[in-house]
């Protein structure tokens, strides 16, 4: 961790551990075992103001991220020029993770700060080895790390499927359906504008589609929340689509 004078320094890292503790990166670790972890890997965390880029395609891999505090975006620009969003980071995920292990690769995304951000950055080399004392802690954090990576390949899966659904109304239905909660509603953890990269679409075409929906009663829309309607109709809208 970064230099900081007497106190200060036990501070700043009681409070990194506490907001790591829940983090799937860090499951099943102690306070102490964490504390140990970030500084044997030799970890740190950076300030990012809004639309800095932490960093770029073509970047050689150097780091797994964790944010902290703030939002993230990774991202990819199209041939024309537009931004398209692969995801975004919210706080306490990790991002940059696959590269870690991808041998002689460099990023073929970017990642951009919305808003100011705070980022845990643990350099790649901590995960291809582990510390001289051989502690469970290490051993942890890799078997965490293998977790992570499944439940990546999944996400993207699914991501896939969502942006091969068809038509514009059966990739927004497929989307909502699938983040639904018992009630419901769908929270979007996006902007507009986002929404449409995400979907791969225009703003324009996602926001004319959303009122399309509104008014054949399938779903109402009220800003970053939307409610479905008519369940069953959705359901249908997306029946038979992998």
């Amino acid at each position: 961790m970064p230099p900081a004078e007497g106190g200060r320094m036990e501070i700043i890292m009681k409070d990194i551990i506490k907001m790591l503790e829940n983090n799937v990166l860090f499951k099943r670790l102690s306070p102490p075992e964490i504390e140990n972890l970030l500084v044997c890997s030799q970890a740190k965390v950076k300030e990012y103001e809004k639309n800095q880029i932490i960093f770029s395609q073509m970047d050689p891999p150097k780091s797994l991220y964790v944010l902290m505090s703030g939002s993230v975006s990774v991202c990819k620009d199209s041939p024309d020029g537009r931004r398209y969003i692969v995801t975004n980071i919210e706080e306490k995920d990790i991002f940059g993770e696959v590269y870690v292990f991808l041998e002689n690769a460099d990023y073929n995304y970017y990642v951009v700060v919305n808003t100011k951000s705070s980022v845990l950055e643990i350099p790649k080399d901590f995960f291809f080895h582990t510390c001289n004392q051989s502690c469970d802690g290490h051993s942890k954090i890799i078997q965490n790390m293998l977790g992570i990576l499944a439940q990546k390949a999944y996400f993207l899966n699914n991501k896939v499927q969502l942006l091969t659904s068809g038509s514009l109304r059966q990739k927004i239905a497929k989307y909502l359906l699938v983040n639904c909660d018992n009630t419901k509603y769908v929270r979007l953890n996006m902007n507009r504008e986002q929404f449409a990269a995400y979907l791969n679409v225009t703003r324009p075409s996602l926001s004319r589609e959303l009122i399309n929906m509104q008014e054949d009663g399938l779903i109402e829309v009220d800003r970053d929340m939307v409610k479905i309607i008519d369940l069953d109709e959705l359901s249908t809208s997306v029946k038979g689509l992998n």
